[in-house]
C-alpha cells in the first residue's frame, strides 16, 4: 500500500509529543505491559528488578511500534471511521511516512534492546509479535476475512508469553495458558465494539463479522466465545497456573461475563438501537475489567503462595 498523502496545509502545525504518544496506542500498551509483567513475575525464576523494569519498557516500545505501524497502514480507513478519524495521521498532525519511520525505528530498538537486556529468545518472540500484528493482522487479515480478530487476536495474546520468556528464555504450559485466556477473550471483546460501531466498519469496508454476517450472527458468536472463555478459565484454575484466588476470581468474573453475554444474545437490533447499544457498551467496558482482574489474580496467587501444587497440567 502506498503512503497516504495529505494536502500541504494540513501539516502546517507541527506535531506535538502527545501526537507521537497517540501513535503508540497507549491504552492498548497498558494491557501489553500488564500482561507481560504478569508473565515475568509468575514465572518460576527470580528476575532482578532492574531487568524486569527495562524489559517491560522495551516490550512496551515494541507494542507501541506495532500501534504506530498499524496506524500508518490503516490511515486510509481510519479517516473514514468516527472512532479513529481523529488519530494523528488522518487528523493531519503527523505524515504517514513519518509514522512509518517512527514505527519501524521503535520496532528495531525494542527488539535489539530486549535481547541485550534479557535474552535473545524473548527478543525474537517480540519481533515475531510485531510482525504478526502488522503483516498478518493489519495488512492481510483485517481487510480480508471476518475472522480477522479471531486469528489476529493472537498478537495481543503474546505479551505474557514474552514476559515468561524474559524470565525463563523459553515457553511453558503456563505461558500457553495465559496466551489462550487472552486469545479466547479477544473475539467477544472486539465483537461487542463492532456491534455498536458497525456503520464505521461498513463505511471503511472492513469485513468485521457485523458487516459480513450481521448483528444477529455476531451476538451468537459473542455468547459462544464467552462460554468457551468461561469454561477455559475455570479449567485453568486447576492447572499449574491456577490457585485459590484465581479460582474464586474466575467463578465471579465469568459468571458475570456469561450473564452479560446472554443479555446481548437475547437482544434484537431494534432494542439495541433504541438505547444506543447500552448493553453492548457495558459488555465492552466490563471485558477490559475482566482481563485485568483475571490476570491480577495470577499475581495475587503468586505473591501469597496460594497456587495449587497439583493440577491437570
Amino acid at each position: 500500500m502506498s503512503d497516504t498523502t495529505f494536502a500541504k496545509d494540513e501539516f502546517e502545525a507541527e506535531a506535538e509529543i502527545s501526537d507521537y504518544i497517540a501513535l503508540l496506542k497507549p491504552r492498548v500498551m497498558i494491557l501489553v505491559v500488564f500482561t507481560a509483567l504478569v508473565g515475568i513475575i509468575a514465572a518460576p525464576v527470580d528476575v532482578h528488578p532492574f531487568t524486569i523494569l527495562v524489559s517491560i519498557i522495551f516490550i512496551a516500545l515494541g507494542g507501541g511500534a506495532s500501534g504506530a505501524l498499524n496506524m500508518w497502514y490503516d490511515s486510509d480507513i481510519d479517516g473514514l471511521m468516527r472512532r479513529t478519524r481523529n488519530r494523528p495521521i488522518p487528523a493531519g498532525k503527523i505524515k504517514s511516512a513519518e509514522a512509518k519511520a517512527f514505527g519501524f525505528g521503535l520496532a528495531g530498538i525494542s527488539v535489539l534492546m530486549l535481547g541485550l537486556a534479557a535474552n535473545w529468545f524473548a527478543a525474537v518472540f517480540l519481533f515475531f509479535t510485531i510482525f504478526f500484528y502488522v503483516a498478518i493482522y493489519t495488512i492481510w487479515l483485517k481487510r480480508w476475512t471476518p475472522q480477522n480478530i479471531v486469528i489476529g487476536g493472537a498478537a495481543g495474546a503474546f505479551p505474557p508469553m514474552i514476559g515468561w520468556a524474559v524470565a525463563t528464555s523459553g515457553i511453558s504450559i503456563e505461558s500457553i495458558l495465559m496466551f489462550s485466556l487472552i486469545f479466547l477473550w479477544t473475539p467477544p471483546h472486539f465483537w461487542a465494539l463492532a456491534l455498536f460501531m458497525r456503520d464505521d466498519y461498513e463505511n471503511a469496508r472492513v469485513p468485521m463479522l457485523t458487516v459480513t454476517h450481521g448483528r444477529r450472527s455476531t451476538r451468537n458468536h459473542i455468547f459462544l466465545y464467552t462460554i468457551l472463555l468461561a469454561l477455559f478459565a475455570l479449567f485453568t484454575s486447576f492447572t499449574a497456573l491456577g490457585g485459590w484466588v484465581f479460582l474464586g476470581t474466575s467463578i465471579v468474573l465469568n459468571s458475570i461475563f456469561v450473564v452479560m453475554a446472554f443479555n446481548i444474545w437475547m437482544r434484537g437490533d431494534h432494542d439495541a438501537e433504541g438505547d444506543n447499544f447500552k448493553v453492548e457498551r457495558s459488555f465492552f467496558r466490563y471485558s477490559l475489567i475482566y482481563l485485568f482482574l483475571q490476570f491480577g489474580s495470577v499475581l495475587v496467587d503468586h505473591g501469597l503462595g496460594t497456587n495449587f501444587s497439583w493440577g491437570f497440567l
